[in-house]
């Protein structure tokens, strides 16, 4: 089977990631060419096609036409394998980084190509700045890479003929070359964008055992998140907290993760969710928040997070909550006038009532400002911090946790056993081989999709608003 692999660019991240272990998983199988906007800054695996108007908006700003565009595209498939591919693959298609992407993509179905689209972010799901205004793709088929995003799309009117789960696998990692002796050190080793939840992190390090401090280990990269990441720094040197930051700058990742006691995660937002799984493979265990919506997937499998928590209640009156439903209120109309959708006054007010009852709101929930309120609360008296650990019986066990090797090799065989390459390699030639046996006709809803995901009960405004300036 012929394939021809398309994304933006093929930087380091997730998707390329992602992309590697596919070619790494249908090298035998299959004949493949990656067409991309950006060269990788080293070799590839397999032959790249450079066209340099799929790249990021904010990288070619040329003007140009995307049937001339489509048309590059298909003659570098007539190049490489000498006549048409039998399925393109594209990755993250729905994200307006590129903001003639789908009209390029249109095109090349009026072509007479077979388009599989990979979702593996939604702009409805908190990037209103990368939202299309135009229709998706139709009669085309559309894989997703959780069981969450799958559902949706049904609800949204894609058909179970043309939409196919495809879960990412996970590699072994490579170890040091070196022993590495495990010290007091708790890990949250990710780039420290906003929706990876900074805050959270060094709440729970208020609980940690005798010696422990976190590592948060990458900073990020938009200014957006940097101006966020320096406020923290600034907020952890004023109350001399156990925190640190940035040691991924200067140290192997594998190095970092082996001398961590274990890990930590306090996303509130994650496509497929590696963080879930990655740490069994280095025998550590991973502590924190748990998407249930995203971890449902891995736990049916038999990886057990019983350990993690679901939301972090913390009473709202340790923090301004008259300003912080203003704020609230304000971003969700602001965030339904931008995408079109009314919304009640009333499903508004209900929807507050709903996340507050009991007098507790999820700290996830919080934009920065008021997590920074939540944690000077918890700092003034103790007797805070053991209200919290009463109302939060998880956060007592965190360092406990780390202790149970038996949880460890259970979910390392788990995780090994359903998440490798030889499983995904199959269940990539199942779903090609669906979907260059089956046409299609579907579409979807935007309005529907956009529904599933617009949620005042879920609303985070780490995910939907802006930080304030402190």
């Amino acid at each position: 089977m012929k394939i021809a692999f398309i994304h933006y660019h093929l930087k380091t991240g997730g998707v390329t990631t992602c992309l590697k272990q596919q070619l790494e998983a249908l090298k035998n199988d299959c004949d493949m060419c990656v067409i991309t906007g950006e060269l990788p800054p080293t070799t590839f695996p397999v032959k790249t096609i450079h066209i340099p108007e799929l790249a990021y908006s904010s990288v070619y700003r040329k003007p140009f036409e995307p049937e001339d565009v489509a048309a590059a595209v298909a003659k570098g498939i007539w190049s490489q394998f000498n006549g048409p591919c039998d399925i393109v693959h594209v990755h993250n298609p729905l994200l307006a980084k590129n903001k003639k992407f789908l009209a390029i993509l249109k095109a090349l179905q009026k072509g007479g190509l077979n388009l599989l689209l990979q979702v593996h972010d939604f702009a409805e799901d908190g990037r209103a700045h990368l939202y299309f205004d135009e229709d998706y793709p139709a009669d085309c088929h559309y894989c997703v890479v959780n069981s969450r995003d799958y559902q949706i799309l049904l609800e949204s009117g894609l058909k179970e003929q043309g939409l196919h789960p495809l879960f990412n696998c996970v590699s072994l990692p490579q170890m040091p070359p070196y022993p590495v002796a495990p010290g007091p050190l708790v890990v949250y080793p990710i780039r420290a964008i906003r929706r990876k939840n900074i805050g959270e992190a060094i709440l729970l390090s208020f609980f940690f055992g005798d010696r422990e401090k976190l590592e948060i280990t990458l900073p990020p990269n938009s200014a957006a998140d940097i101006a966020s990441y320096k406020d923290w720094k600034v907020f952890v040197a004023d109350y001399r907290l156990r925190v640190e930051f940035d040691r991924g700058l200067t140290e192997p990742f594998e190095t970092i993760v082996c001398s961590a006691r274990y890990l930590l995660t306090t996303s509130i937002t994650e496509g497929f969710g590696f963080s879930f799984l990655e740490p069994w493979l280095f025998n550590k265990l991973v502590c924190g928040r748990k998407l249930s919506d995203i971890c449902i997937d891995f736990e049916s499998r038999g990886v057990c997070l019983d350990h993690m928590y679901a939301q972090l209640k913390v009473p709202i009156d340790g923090f301004d909550s008259n300003g912080f439903y203003d704020k609230w209120n304000r971003t969700i109309n602001d965030t339904a006038r931008f995408f079109d959708l009314q919304i009640d006054p009333e499903q508004i007010r209900s929807a507050y009532d709903a996340i507050t009852t009991g007098g507790m709101i999820d700290f996830g929930l919080l934009a920065e400002n008021f997590q920074k309120q939540v944690l000077r609360h918890l700092l003034s008296k103790k007797a805070h911090v053991q209200k919290l650990k009463t109302l939060n019986p998880l956060l007592s066990k965190i360092h406990r946790a780390a202790l149970d090797q038996n949880i460890i090799a259970s979910n390392r065989n788990a995780v090994v056993r359903n998440y490798n390459i030889s499983q995904y390699r199959q269940n990539l030639l199942n779903m090609y081989a669906q979907v260059d046996a089956t046409s299609i006709q579907q579409r979807i809803d935007k309005k529907k999709l956009l529904a599933e995901f617009f949620d005042p009960r879920r609303f985070s405004l780490l995910k939907w608003g802006t930080d304030d300036p402190q």
